[in-house]
Order: structure tokens, then C-alpha cells, then sequence
């Protein structure tokens, strides 16, 4: 299965942030969104990704006056992305070396999509149950 069909499957609508927004705009977003992270995007493009988990770690380290500072001071700059042409399971190679959970998807220098490790996992339940159906009914046919 490939990228594209994820995205078919859930849409490709992406939840973004501008770098110089604050981070308690960022946490609004997230909570109206019910999202796990957000893509910074600035004037020329994606310039990072910010998830629940990077406000967390450095509200942590930083303190609450980290609220009102831009996105751009905790945002990940070094962003892992996929295509549509991509597969699943490369997906979920990279997600699990990279210690990902969010990736956007980029196809022809554009953002047009992102894929979550709760769509690869539904993706691999939905397969596994094609085949388990596909299996009994092969045996119901004996």
C-alpha cells in the first residue's frame, strides 16, 4: 500500500503554524485541530514541525514564559518526509529509525498531506484483517 492511498483514505488537509506564532497559539490550534503536531510553514515553504511532545519538553526545561515565545524556538527544523509514492512499510521504517510520529507528505515541492503513526497502524489493522477474511473464506471453500 502506498502513501497515496492513506491519504485518500483520510484527506489530505494538514494542520499548519507560522514559524512566529506563539506557542500558546500553537496549543490552541492543536486542541481545535485534535492534533498531535502541526507543520511550520514560513514564506518559502515548510520551515519545521512542532509536536505536543517538543511544547511539553521544553515547557518542562523552560518554564511557563515559554508560552508566549514563537514556534520557531521549538520547532524541529530537520523535518522527515515522505511522497505519495512512497510505501507503508517505508514509512514505517523511517518513523521508527527516526523516532517520528508525524510526517508530512511533499510531492512536487508542495505540502500535500501528512501521515500520523495512528493512520500506519490503521492501515496495518485494516490489512491484516483483509487478510484474515481473505484466509477464511479460502478454508470456508476447502
Amino acid at each position: 500500500m502506498r502513501i497515496a492511498d492513506v491519504l485518500r483514505s483520510k484527506g489530505d488537509w494538514v494542520a499548519t503554524v507560522r514559524p512566529e506564532s506563539s506557542i500558546t497559539d500553537l496549543l490552541a490550534g492543536l486542541s481545535e485541530h485534535n492534533v498531535g503536531a502541526m507543520v511550520v510553514v514560513g514564506d518559502d515553504g515548510i520551515a519545521g514541525i512542532v509536536s505536543e511532545r517538543d511544547v511539553v519538553r521544553k515547557l518542562h526545561e523552560r518554564g511557563p514564559a515559554l508560552l508566549e515565545r514563537p514556534v520557531s524556538e521549538i520547532m524541529t527544523t530537520l523535518v522527515a518526509t515522505c511522497t505519495p509514492r512512497d510505501s507503508v512499510d517505508d514509512l514505517s521504517v523511517l518513523m521508527t529509525t527516526r523516532r517520528v510520529r508525524h510526517v508530512p507528505v511533499i510531492e512536487d515541492g508542495r505540502l500535500a498531506g501528512i501521515v500520523s503513526i495512528g493512520d500506519v497502524v490503521k492501515t496495518r489493522m485494516e490489512q491484516l484483517e483483509a487478510t484474515q477474511q481473505q484466509l477464511a473464506a479460502y478454508i470456508a471453500q476447502g
